[in-house]
């Protein structure tokens, strides 16, 4: 379903640098909020959980997006477009395009 940070966050950012598909950011008041089109729950990656949660040390900080109903299957087709798309951004960097 993709994660939400709620107001419980004490934004300590130690999630910032750890998401492995960068869906975590800060806006300009320091407070942070997360892409819902990034997040995959880490499905796809090689953490188990979300590795957010795991670091988080609000436990009510990190839940579900009600927003959004995502299964499994979702996420993970999620996380190959995200690693599709970083591909060929690479690829086109290394191109000069």
């Amino acid at each position: 379903m993709g994660l939400m940070i709620t107001d419980e966050c004490i934004n300590c950012g130690v999630c910032l640098p750890e998401c492995p598909n960068g869906a975590i950011m800060q806006d300009d008041d320091g407070s942070f909020f997360i892409r819902m089109g990034l997040c995959t729950e880490c499905v796809g990656t090689e953490y188990a959980e979300p590795h957010c949660r795991a670091l988080c040390p609000v436990s009510e900080c990190l839940i579900v997006n009600p927003r959004k109903a995502e299964t499994r299957e979702m996420l993970l087709e999620k996380h190959r477009r995200i690693e599709l798309k970083n591909k060929i951004a690479a690829a086109m960097k290394a191109a000069g395009i």
